[in-house]
């Protein structure tokens, strides 16, 4: 993960980056999210989509014709999407505030940097918080994700013919071992300061295919839920506190009234995906979705 570029790096200092500079800023962006992925005809989705097609909904000054109405009209998905900062970023940095219809020779090159940009952004916010835990102030794990964030972001800033040589899955695999690391720090010092055992139902770990499982009032503290499918499961009143859930498939889960304080690695977007209500305990870094239950 090395590059050279001449634009200043937000972690120069080796510090994490606020959480609020990896977030969605639509304002900012030249509808990518609209333009370069691909959606099929689906509950989330009216209607089909191919990639570098912008969506009919597209007005032509980037925004949204149907923004208030997405869900009313059928776009679901479009609600529960953040890119993590790729889009305003791409717009504004790397294609220096020029959209792809003022330069259309420039859309196909737009267009394939951004799911790659975006999945970079992604383990910039995995690695702003795997550096910001208590759990690995003073150890020598917070130097390397610091390191690792200040690289990747590093490569976020390039011009566009290097961006589209980068390769996100060699990334991942040099970042991976980094976050499960803070991760077991982590869940590890939440452990020995809860009271009482912990009662993880044993179907509940890493990966784990739990799809609509019944799930109610379960205790998954500091649980390994990494990658874990929790597609429409019952977490009523579960107990996530300090739980991984980077990569769990959130979509529809039930999650009122559900604790998730403390809880590792959740996004905006894995929110957005399920149902809560005013009782559900988010972490205090997200936002809780507009479209959940009062």
């Amino acid at each position: 993960m090395t590059s050279s570029n001449s634009q200043a790096s937000y972690a120069d200092n080796l510090s994490p980056i606020p959480l609020a500079q990896l977030r969605a800023d639509c304002d900012n962006c030249f509808g990518l999210c609209c333009a370069a992925l691909p959606f099929a005809a689906s509950s989330d989705f009216a209607a089909d989509k191919a990639a570098g097609q912008p969506c009919p909904q597209l007005r032509d000054d980037y925004r949204c014709g149907i923004h208030g109405e997405l869900r009313d009209q059928g776009y679901r998905g479009c609600t529960v999407y953040d890119c993590f900062g790729a889009g305003q970023k791409l717009s504004r940095l790397t294609f220096r505030g020029r959209g792809w219809r003022e330069e259309p020779e420039a859309a196909p090159r737009m267009f394939e940097a951004f799911p790659i940009a975006w999945q970079l952004q992604e383990l910039l916010w995995y690695l702003s918080e795997a550096s910001s835990l208590e759990a690995v102030v003073d150890r020598p794990i917070r130097e390397k994700l610091l390191q690792a964030l200040r690289e990747i972001e590093e490569l976020t800033l390039q011009e566009p013919d290097s961006l589209l040589r980068v390769s996100v899955s060699a990334c991942r695999a040099e970042v991976n071992p980094l976050l499960l690391e803070a991760s077991e720090l982590a869940r590890a010092s939440a452990r020995a300061a809860f009271k009482g055992p912990l009662r993880t139902p044993k179907k509940a770990g890493r990966g784990a295919d739990l799809v609509g499982a019944k799930l109610r009032q379960a205790d998954l503290r500091c649980a390994n839920l990494r990658g874990a499918w929790l597609i429409a499961a019952d977490l009523r009143e579960a107990d996530l506190r300090q739980a991984d859930l980077i990569g769990a498939d959130l979509r529809d889960a039930d999650l009122r009234g559900a604790d998730l304080t403390g809880a590792l690695f959740v996004s905006q977007s894995q929110l957005n995906s399920a149902k809560g209500d005013r009782s559900t305990r988010i972490p205090a870094r997200l936002a809780r979705p507009f479209h959940w239950e009062e």
